[in-house]
Formats: C-alpha cells, structure tokens, sequence
C-alpha cells in the first residue's frame, strides 16, 4: 500500500474521532471543521515522520489537540486586543459541544453535552483532554503549559462545576 493510500485510510478510520476532539476543545462545529482540516494537512506534511509501530489515533490526536490548544490561546490574545465576545455568541457557542462518547448513556448525553459547553474554557480544556483523549494529568498540563498540580485542580473543579450543573437539571 502505498503512503497516500495509508493515510487515506487512516483518514477515513480517525476523522470522525478527530472532529470530535476539536469540537470538545474549541466548543464549535465550525471552528471543529476548519480544525480537523488543518489537522490532517499537518499530519499528512509530516506523514513520513509517523512511526507504523505506534499507534496512528494517538499521534493524531496529539497533533489536534495541541493544535486545538494553540487556536484557543491565540483567541484568548485577540480577545485581550480586540475586547471579549458577546455572552450571547459564546453562549450559542457552548451548546454546540460534542459529547465524552460512550462512557455516557444516549438518554443523558444531551444535558451532559450542554453542562460541558457551559464550562468556562479553563476546566473545559482539562476536562476534556483528560476524558476524551485519555490524556494523564501530566500530559495535560504539558498541553496546556502549566504545572501537573495545576491541571489536577482545574480538572477536579471542572468536574466539580460539571457534577453541580447535572443536578440542577431536571432528569
């Protein structure tokens, strides 16, 4: 098989995943689209750099979260320049999170989805690298470039916020 018919596969095996993981991060489906896009353009440039004895979903999740981390700093810059959003638009942003996946059942994934976009971006990003990527403490706070105890405690507030959130709504 050759290399671009590999990664074509690849393509189609982890796109979905991939989406997935930038919609959790960056809290939108468009930003997710543009995400994803440019995820597997970088994964693509570096193919030849990719080791076949490691498992492909693991490298190219590494890749979009980081890159995912990187697009959420730069907005945190432009908002410092340019002024924050409106609370309207980051709130119509919010409820178009994607879900942690099979670890929650169909029937309560919807309120889980809408208590997960709700989440300031602080515990959501730590929340969600940790989740739905499997990614250690220490490896998120590499990610994220702050200390592991540092990632522990916003990961244990975030599901602190998240578990408060999921009782106030009505079952």
């Amino acid at each position: 098989m050759t290399s671009e018919a590999a990664f074509a596969e690849h393509y189609r095996n982890h796109h979905r995943r991939v989406h997935g993981l930038c919609r959790q991060l960056l809290g939108s489906a468009e930003r997710a689209d543009d995400a994803a896009q440019e995820v597997f353009l970088r994964a693509h440039r570096g193919f030849s750099t990719y080791d076949p004895a490691q498992p492909f979903a693991g490298w190219i999740l590494t890749i979009a979260a980081n890159y995912c981390v990187d697009a959420v700093r730069r907005r945190r810059k432009e908002a410092l320049l340019f002024g924050h959003e409106s609370d309207e638009r980051v709130a119509a942003e919010a409820d178009d999170t994607d879900v942690l996946g099979d670890l929650l059942t169909a029937e309560r994934a919807a309120e889980v989805k809408a208590a997960i976009g709700a989440l300031p971006e602080r515990y959501r990003l730590p929340l969600v690298l940790a989740y739905y990527r499997d990614a250690s403490y220490a490896e998120v706070a590499g990610q994220l470039g702050i200390t592991r105890t540092h990632a522990g405690a916003l990961i244990c507030r975030a599901k602190q916020a998240l578990r408060r959130a999921l009782q106030k709504e009505p079952s």
